[in-house]
């Protein structure tokens, strides 16, 4: 099992930054690709970013693509998400999640998932 924890949300002006931080615990993520999601209420789960174990392949949705960057740091058992330049659409419950079939796109693929972190933007 794997207990996955989100921190650094908050409040945030527009056009500011934020870190998220994922960390882990139960086991070590080195073998799991590692993903973050952000949800609204009333709206689907929606993919952010995904990294390979090895962190060398990177995905990003297209509407944080330049702005966004995920990273881990496998020895510390975390992962990121440095988020610049925030929009006013992106304020959601941002999640952590791992997976064990490799970097992927898809929520329905990821077996573990943290609580979330709360990010907010104002204008």
């Amino acid at each position: 099992q794997v207990q996955l924890v989100e921190s650094g949300g908050g409040l945030v002006q527009t056009g500011g930054s934020l870190r998220l931080s994922c960390t882990a615990s139960g086991r070590t993520l080195g073998s799991l690709a590692m993903g973050w999601f952000r949800q609204t209420p009333g709206k689907e789960r929606e993919f952010v970013a995904a990294l390979s174990w090895s962190g060398y392949t990177k995905y990003y949705a297209d509407s944080v693509k330049g702005r966004f960057a995920i990273s881990r740091d496998n020895p510390k058992n975390a992962v990121y998400l440095q988020m610049n330049s925030l929009k006013p659409e992106d304020p959601a419950v941002y999640h952590c999640a791992a997976t064990n079939v490799g970097v992927t796109r898809i929520s329905g693929e990821y077996q573990y998932w943290g609580q979330g972190a709360q990010v907010t933007v104002s204008s």
